[in-house]
């Protein structure tokens, strides 16, 4: 068993992963600044879920806080950092642009310099599928440019890679990237499309589509990503110090770095989307059509054939299975008949 650090903890994918991990008998360490982003109270009740375990200790820290940060380092021997602590949200990027550096940037320099002083065997992080900005070749596949953010919040993501890949050549720190693809599901962040959507359709208010409707979303449940990043812990890439740069193509790399996407590899249109949650909730809904949003992108769809070879990837929950479970969590959680 490992001592493991969850960055994010009372996240929406922090919390599953911190999960999983107690139950299998790791001790876990979970650090989580609690902001005001979205609902402190559901973060809260995700720390209640995971106060049965007596394996997971909690800390109340911001990563962009160094000294505090670093603290939690020195009082335990971590051997793993998973790091899913960021200040999500495209749209809100462009409202609250400092937040985003505060927490992307510092933040993560911070985790990575912890990874550097304490000794870290394996760092994993999460990096975003909007780093694929204005890239128009679908499916998404790691060997694609991501030179045209259209985000701050994508921009940020794509530094962090370049910062984690710097640390791991200067420092030979296994990194592991992975490029979220929508993850939705129980316990899930309030901001999101499939939230927000639930939430107005139940109480009969109207549901804003963007570009009337006109866009596709790879969407990833929960449980194949927690379950994809437990396999990778014990896989920490390795260095290939005899590849030159004539040698390497965009994915790969002669420090010990590597980057996956993880994504359900099914794109769906938002149309439809908003067609199975009408049937699993039992009520139409009522649609504004809006035109296009600065910052969004028109599909996503992952390219996920070196996961796939790497750990057997294959995603188990399609759209409706998964929105089903978080329909139902939703009506426990608020108390809906």
């Amino acid at each position: 068993m490992k001592t493991i650090l969850v960055t994010g903890a009372a996240g929406f994918i922090g919390y599953h992963m911190s999960v999983r991990l107690s139950k299998e008998g790791h001790n876990v360490i979970g650090v989580d600044s609690l902001n005001d982003y979205y609902d402190v109270q559901l973060k809260l009740d995700r720390l209640k879920q995971l106060e049965a375990f007596n394996n997971f200790k909690f800390y109340n820290v911001d990563i962009s806080e160094k000294d505090k940060f670093h603290e939690v380092f020195s009082n335990h021997a971590i051997d793993v950092v998973i790091n899913l602590a960021a200040q999500a949200g495209v749209r809100y990027s462009i409202i609250n642009p400092y937040q985003y550096i505060s927490s992307n940037i510092v933040g993560f320099m911070n985790v990575l310099e912890a990874c550097r002083n304490f000794k870290i065997k394996h760092l994993v992080f999460a990096s975003s599928s909007s780093v694929y900005g204005a890239n128009t070749k679908i499916p998404f596949s790691t060997n694609d440019h991501t030179d045209h953010p259209v985000s701050l919040y994508a921009a940020t993501k794509k530094s962090n890679e370049a910062m984690a890949h710097s640390y791991s050549a200067l420092y030979n720190i296994p990194i592991t990237g992975l490029r979220f693809f929508t993850v939705y599901g129980p316990w899930g962040r309030p901001d999101m499309a499939y939230f927000l959507f639930t939430r107005k359709i139940i109480n009969n208010e109207p549901i804003e589509l963007f570009n009337y409707g006109n866009m596709k979303r790879d969407f990833t449940y929960v449980d194949d990503i927690v379950n994809t990043i437990d396999k990778l812990i014990d896989i920490p890439p390795t260095a290939s110090p005899d590849k030159k740069g004539t040698d390497l193509d965009i994915a790969d790399s002669f420090a010990p770095y590597k980057i996956y996407n993880i994504g359900n590899h099914q794109p769906v249109e938002l149309r439809e989307f908003v067609s199975v949650l009408e049937d699993l909730i039992g009520r139409k809904a009522v649609i504004q059509n809006m035109p296009m949003q600065q910052g969004d992108m028109l599909e996503t769809y992952a390219d996920i054939d070196d996961l796939t070879r790497m750990v057997g990837f294959a995603p188990h929950t399609n759209i409706r299975e998964g929105l089903q479970q978080f329909v139902d969590w939703y009506k426990l959680y608020y108390g809906i008949k």
